[in-house]
């Protein structure tokens, strides 16, 4: 194990940005998201959880697939090129690395993406254990140890250190390069800091939410409760859960024209719109109780079903601060614990 002051590592910061892209947690206008670094950037390393997840590194928002140009009679198509530079998304929690193991079952799974496997083959994860977490993390309840992150580095910010370990062959070979600016340490400061971190999470209010019920098998039970139409009546259906959520996945392919060519790109879509998988004979889901339903169901339900049982929620908590009508998935598992419960 290894660490470096807290003062120096702008000089860390620099030090892989040389040779590497590095994406990091930057404030802008007040909120915080994944960035590049840039020598003036205003690095955030304090806040719990950026306004979105880290994703974007390796599942972008919106990118380019290929392009066809029309010259005279003659057509190209130019698709483009897959990610070739390597780089490092710096302090990234557990819950989201434990994201993009649920996004390596989608799109690692044949046929595989090869444009996010590009991305997962060039990138380096640099994960930061959660310091304070906040009451709207429920982690525990998914398996994820906000202590411990599973990534290729993990590091602990305890006092004025930040305290380095390398977990995996690209985690070694990115420690090789900056190990010049990293000193000697023991574990005692992080076994310290790691049990606090627990102490913590145990005193959370979502912690002991009980996922009873919830699984593979569950289809018909919870897909036929009337518990659904109670539930969905406050959904605006403007997505803002699925934006900001580091599971989901879902996305559209789109076209635009510029003159003599036609680009096309796909872009993060959302199963709360109405327009969401829309075909030529309308949309198969055909009410907001059937959208709401979809999200919450594939979750807790379909995911699992397909994925040895895991869950495709992180228990990260961004849906529970940013549903501007306060639903949520805590709300959703409360409701069928208490048979309609909480409102």
């Amino acid at each position: 194990m290894y660490k470096i002051a807290k003062k120096d590592l702008s000089a860390l910061f620099h030090l892989i940005a040389e040779n590497r892209e590095l994406y990091l947690p930057v404030k802008t206008a007040g909120q915080t998201n994944f960035a590049a670094w840039t020598e003036d950037a205003e690095v955030d390393l304090d806040t719990l959880k950026t306004v979105k997840s880290a994703k974007d590194a390796f599942f972008p928002q919106s990118e380019g697939l290929y392009t066809v140009k029309k010259e005279g009679k003659k057509m190209s198509v130019e698709p483009e090129t897959l990610k070739e530079q390597d780089f490092v998304v710096f302090g990234m929690k557990a819950c989201d690395v434990k994201g993009l193991e649920v996004l390596d079952n989608v799109f690692l799974a044949d046929p595989i993406d090869t444009f996010y496997a590009a991305r997962r083959d060039h990138g380096t994860v640099v994960a930061m254990a959660c310091h304070e977490p906040e009451e709207t993390c429920f982690c525990k309840v998914f398996g994820v140890d906000a202590a411990q992150p599973a990534s290729d580095v993990a590091v602990w910010m305890v006092g004025e250190d930040l305290y380095w370990k390398a977990l995996t062959e690209k985690g070694e070979t990115l420690t090789a390069a900056v190990k010049e600016l990293l000193s000697d340490a023991d574990e005692a400061a992080v076994e310290a800091e790691k049990e606090a971190i627990r102490g913590i999470v145990e005193k959370l209010p979502y912690m002991n939410l009980s996922l009873e019920g919830w699984n593979g098998d569950a289809l018909t039970e919870k897909f036929d409760s009337p518990i659904w139409e109670e539930l969905y009546k406050p959904c605006l259906a403007c997505g803002t859960c699925t934006f900001v959520c580091p599971t989901c996945q879902c996305y559209d392919i789109k076209d635009y024209t510029a003159g003599n060519s036609v680009s096309r790109y796909r872009c993060w879509d959302s199963c709360m719109y109405s327009d969401f998988t829309m075909m030529a004979h309308g949309n198969n889901r055909t009410s907001q109780m059937q959208r709401f339903r979809q999200r919450f169901m594939h979750k807790l339900v379909y995911y699992p079903a397909n994925n040895d049982g895991m869950y495709s929620c992180v228990g990260c908590g961004r849906c529970v601060e940013k549903c501007p009508s306060a639903l949520n998935i805590v709300k959703v598992v409360k409701a069928f614990q208490n048979q309609g419960g909480e409102k």
